[in-house]
């Protein structure tokens, strides 16, 4: 629900804005600062009023922002709905990568990948889907790799237990 509300939020942004990536980077980095359990607090206060909430996001923008980030601001603090910025950010980010074709992913494994493998499966990942794709590495407990681009709903596994679970079940078709 709440994205549905901040896509419209969004798209109304994108038609006032000059520079939208700008924007999305000024919202991107005051959604760190409301992900700050003290300031979604403040931000969710039925005791702050509306004008102070706003006057306080207002603030940690600065001279930052453009007017139509300022005027949006206000209409979201008017609205009551400061505490969206972080869902905004996110559907705008999502809208840009849309754009630019360019999007994010992740690449979870026990070892770290070399540079190379990295790079291949990039390209891999852009000739199955037209689109350039910058992966980052995780480190996890997993045996195995697993590759996430969530804004393209990508989702692969690779496990050593899964291969060897399917090694046996043929096995025991096969007999």
């Amino acid at each position: 629900m709440e994205e549905l509300i901040a896509r419209r939020y969004a798209q109304a942004l994108t038609a006032v804005s000059k520079d939208v990536a700008a924007d999305a980077a000024l919202l991107s980095t005051l959604s760190e600062a409301i992900n700050n359990k003290e300031v979604m607090t403040a931000l969710t206060s039925p005791i702050i009023t509306s004008e102070k909430k706003t006057d306080m996001v207002l603030n940690a923008v600065g001279e930052n922002a453009n007017t139509a980030m300022k005027n949006f601001i206000k209409i979201l603090g008017e609205n009551k709905r400061l505490d969206l910025i972080p869902v905004v950010s996110k559907v705008l980010n999502k809208e840009l990568q849309k754009e630019s074709n360019q999007y994010e992913g992740v690449v979870k494994s026990a070892n770290p990948l070399d540079a190379a493998a990295l790079a291949d499966l990039e390209e891999t990942l852009q000739k199955y889907t037209g689109a350039t794709v910058k992966l980052a590495q995780e480190k996890s407990d997993l045996d195995g790799i697993r590759v996430a681009v969530d804004d393209l709903g990508i989702e692969v596994n690779f496990s050593k237990q899964r291969v060897k679970e399917q090694l046996i079940d043929f096995i025991k078709k096969s007999l």
